[in-house]
């Protein structure tokens, strides 16, 4: 029965779901073209806030935990675990005060309202898991718009999402050539807990009532760390703190 009403949500879902994304894309550009990429984030970060509302017609309750206050003069890196696609809309919208910019892989940038436009012209960077070359240089360039405009950085060291609770092994390549190109970045885990159930069913239909916890944990200062024990204790906060 409840599968049932599912089906039923789910299309509702989906109708607002790519309204929104069809809507904010010419925003965005018109936001982009005339003002500059200050007003194009805004745009994006009120996208995921419908978003967020649309997961709520599902049931969907995000609870996001961040205890933490951070250094002004610091450079933000927020190392996630990667459970689905819904984890994005949340780290936007409530890391908006620290202008979060995203690695993505570059198939991403095209084919998708607002989502391939922002990924393009919002300040994150798209590299090609294939070209390792090509990706470090993309990745340190990134490294430099970060620091020039005082952005922080969101990174899914898995690689992948999950699809389940358990976390896979970190990809240590990309952390490492931000700690050499920021210097001063300060480490800070999340946490995402139930995020993959949203898609159990692969995508449709949606299940109902899923609560998604998400919590920023301690930073980790690398300052007198090696790049190796750094990454250590992130990736142990991360993981000690799914269990869901």
């Amino acid at each position: 029965m409840i599968k049932s009403l599912s089906y039923l949500f789910s299309l509702i879902y989906y109708l607002f779901f790519g309204s929104l994304l069809v809507i904010f894309h010419p925003i965005q550009v018109v936001c982009f073209n005339l003002f500059g990429i200050s007003a194009q984030s805004k745009a994006i970060n009120y996208l995921n806030f419908f978003l967020i509302r649309c997961l709520g017609l599902l049931g969907t309750r995000i609870r996001f935990n961040n205890p933490n206050s951070f250094p002004k003069d610091r450079s933000l890196v927020f190392v996630s675990n990667h459970q689905s696609t819904y984890d994005i809309p949340p780290l936007i919208w409530f890391l908006r005060p620290h202008f979060p910019k995203f690695i993505a892989k570059k198939e991403l940038g095209k084919g998708l309202p607002s989502i391939s436009y922002h990924l393009r012209k919002g300040g994150n960077v798209l590299i090609d898991r294939k070209d390792s070359v090509g990706s470090l240089k993309a990745i340190k360039e990134f490294c430099k718009n970060v620091r020039a405009n005082g952005w922080s950085i969101v990174i899914f060291p898995e690689g992948t999402r999950t699809r389940n609770r358990q976390p896979k092994p970190f990809h240590r390549g990309g952390l490492k050539i931000i700690l050499e190109e920021i210097p001063n970045a300060l480490l800070v885990p999340i946490c995402i807990n139930n995020s993959w159930k949203l898609v159990k069913w692969k995508y449709f239909p949606m299940p109902l009532g899923i609560k998604i916890n998400i919590d920023v944990n301690t930073p980790v200062d690398p300052k007198g760390l090696s790049m190796d024990e750094a990454i250590d204790r992130v990736e142990t906060s991360v993981k000690n703190g799914i269990n869901s």
